[in-house]
Parts: structure tokens; C-alpha cells; sequence
């Protein structure tokens, strides 16, 4: 029986503030870089530093199935398709790229009101 290894106490630092961030997301753009962040600084803490993608290793994908996108770059890192594979990683990236894609729509449809809020 293999053992599982969980990353939910790093979810659960980092949603307070990717909610927030995200939430006050002015623009499509900033949701995009909100979500990089936060991706970024959950691999950074899983993998003990030794994985740390760069805003273009991470992509939130904002029409079909999928939500997200992970670079090969940062799949070839040394001991991440094994952090990958034998934790609830994959599970707590999704979560939080369908939190930003929610958000990412809400915005895209609604540009009137989010250039007028610029402009205030």
C-alpha cells in the first residue's frame, strides 16, 4: 500500500489571501497573476523549495475541461512528479484554478463595469 502525502494545511494558509486577492481582482490579468502567485508558493512549500516555477511554467486556462496548466519545465524538476503523483497537489491546484477561472469569467464578461471602476 503506497502512503499518500497531503497538502491541505498549505491549502488552507494560502486560500484566506488567494480568496481575497482574488475576489478583489480589478481585471482578467490580475486574476491570472494572482493565481500564478498562489501556485507558485504552494510548490515552493510542498516540494521544501526545491521546485519554483516561474510565471510562465503556469497557465490558468479559461475555456474547456481542463483549469490549469503546469509547464514541462517545472514537470522535469527534480522530485516534482513524485510530490505530483503521490499527494493531493493535482486536487489543490484544481481547486483553486476553478476559484480563479470563476472569477477570471466573471470578469471577462462584465468589462464595462471593471473599466469603470478604474476609472473611479
Amino acid at each position: 500500500m503506497t502512503r499518500q502525502q497531503s497538502f491541505t494545511k498549505i491549502e488552507n494558509e494560502l486560500l484566506p489571501r488567494f480568496r481575497k486577492q482574488v475576489g478583489e481582482a480589478e481585471s482578467t490579468g490580475e486574476v491570472q497573476k494572482f493565481f500564478r502567485h498562489c501556485i507558485r508558493e504552494l510548490f515552493a512549500q510542498a516540494s521544501d523549495g526545491r521546485v519554483s516555477p516561474a510565471d510562465e511554467d503556469i497557465d490558468l486556462l479559461t475555456e474547456g475541461q481542463e483549469t490549469f496548466r503546469i509547464g514541462e519545465r517545472v514537470r522535469a524538476a527534480a522530485g516534482f512528479a513524485e510530490i505530483w503523483e503521490g499527494s493531493d497537489l493535482a486536487q489543490i491546484v484544481s481547486r483553486f484554478a476553478e476559484a480563479a477561472r470563476n472569477r477570471f469569467r466573471h470578469l471577462a464578461k462584465n468589462p464595462e463595469k471593471t473599466e469603470a471602476k478604474i476609472r473611479m
